[in-house]
């Protein structure tokens, strides 16, 4: 239970964050310094992310060191920081107050009365900057933290003056379980993060504990065409209100059609019927705006100023992200690193292309490759040819259990054309020597395989 409130730390008081370059955390401090924090942090390497912090006024230290967190009033570090991480010992020997990063999001959102937390373990970061456009749209003026960067906003961040406040809510280290969502918002449930979850049970068991987390008096938003999802809101006291493709949800769409793949539609809303022309291709972002109306429904906002917000939208970087051609072939980059992610992505790209479907995929995390090795293999049938490249390491380390090779090794007895190329400039030589007008090359995982798209436009 999250029992810390943002008004222990006096106003003006010295806040450090350990891991101050990650997303959220970036986020977390742009709020601090904008509501008149000192604001100190540290990361391992600067990015376009640290430099705007830096412009903000922010002291970044680029390395860890004890006397980072010297003086301040409170120390916030991520779940992803050693526990004897010295910078955190340093604060905790002191005396200092330290706080994980979720219970410090926590803290933040107990200060707005109409918080909206959306979860699930696809489809957060799309569906939260989907609902930044029509709280925008709606003249809302949110809070808003995303778990991507998005132009509307300038960033990962926004800073409202009002009681609303949206952000994602991750399921790792059972870290919405943190949160104070009036709104809670459930995409779907998978398994994932098996690092740290026993089995897909576990998993239900935190999204059933986030689902009662809203009470008699909130809302929680599920897709209904999501079984597990589905079973987790059973025991919520708070109003469910379903969404997706099938008829039987309180939103779904009628008269669906999809031009160049993008879906348009009609939508029931508060008694009239709202027409809808999203700008952003697939059927999964089809449930995505459904979860939009659900949510705007349930926060009284206006149907048509919601079909609005969701028309402006057109992308999250690195979420089928169209990069540019070459030599007539499209070049996608999408952040997908799990099976279903992929099959969802994949099946986008296939409906969009003329020619062949070229996909180059970097597995993310040992864990997720061996435990769902499976469900990998399975996950690429809608492609032409398959390149994977080694596996990102993120926060693991390598412990010889896989390698991108047995990836290639299943694909290949599953009749998929693929290839394991580990060098990027090898794998950016491969596509330009084969890529024709009308193919589609997608990048596809959440490490740094996007560069290999940018090499192919540089040249």
């Amino acid at each position: 239970m999250n029992d810390f409130y943002l008004s222990e730390i006096e106003p003006g008081g010295h806040i450090h964050f350990i891991g101050i370059g990650g997303i959220s955390m970036s986020a977390l401090a742009q709020i601090c310094v904008k509501r008149g924090y000192q604001v100190t942090g540290s990361d391992r390497k600067e990015s376009h992310i640290t430099r705007r912090l830096e412009e903000l006024g922010v002291k970044v230290f680029y390395q860890h060191a004890k006397e980072n967190s010297n003086g301040a009033d409170l120390v916030v570090y991520t779940a992803a920081i050693s526990p004897d991480n010295e910078e955190l010992t340093f604060a905790v020997g002191s005396g200092i107050k330290a706080v994980e990063r979720s219970t410090f999001l926590g803290a933040v959102m107990r200060d707005y009365a109409y918080s909206i937390c959306i979860a699930g373990t696809h489809g957060k970061t799309t569906t939260t900057s989907m609902m930044s456009h029509v709280l925008l749209r709606c003249g809302c003026d949110p809070t808003i933290m995303l778990g991507g960067e998005l132009d509307a906003i300038g960033g990962n961040m926004r800073l409202g003056d009002s009681a609303y406040f949206l952000t994602e809510a991750c399921e790792f280290h059972g870290s919405f379980l943190e949160f104070f969502p009036r709104i809670a918002v459930v995409t779907n449930v998978d398994a994932d993060h098996l690092d740290y979850f026993k089995d897909l049970d576990h998993i239900k068991q935190a999204f059933t504990q986030f689902a009662r987390i809203p009470g008699e008096e909130g809302y929680v938003i599920v897709c209904g065409d999501d079984a597990n999802a589905m079973e987790c809101v059973r025991d919520t006291e708070a109003q469910v209100i379903t969404y997706g493709l099938g008829k039987e949800n309180v939103f779904c769409p009628m008269n669906l059609q999809y031009r160049d793949g993008c879906g348009v539609f009609d939508v029931e809303y508060d008694g009239t019927i709202v027409p809808v022309a999203l700008k952003v291709a697939g059927e999964h972002n089809v449930q995505n705006a459904l979860a939009c109306f659900a949510a705007g429904y349930a926060m009284g906002l206006n149907g048509n100023d919601i079909a609005a917000g969701l028309e402006a939208f057109t992308l999250v970087h690195r979420r089928f992200e169209r990069k540019g051609s070459y030599r007539g072939a499209l070049i996608v980059d999408d952040y997908a690193h799990h099976p279903t992610e992929i099959k969802c992505t994949l099946k986008t790209a296939k409906s969009m292309c003329k020619g062949r479907l070229y996909v180059v995929f970097q597995p993310h995390t040992y864990t997720r490759t061996l435990l769902l090795l499976d469900e990998f293999a399975k996950a690429f049938d809608d492609a032409d040819a398959v390149i994977v490249t080694d596996i990102y390491a993120a926060r693991e380390k390598d412990n010889g259990k896989i390698h991108a090779r047995d990836l290639v090794a299943r694909l290949k007895d599953r009749g998929v054309y693929t290839e394991y190329i580990s060098n990027f400039d090898d794998i950016a030589a491969r596509l330009r020597a084969e890529l024709c007008d009308g193919d589609v090359v997608i990048t596809m995982g959440a490490g740094n395989v996007y560069k290999i798209g940018e090499q192919l436009l540089q040249k």
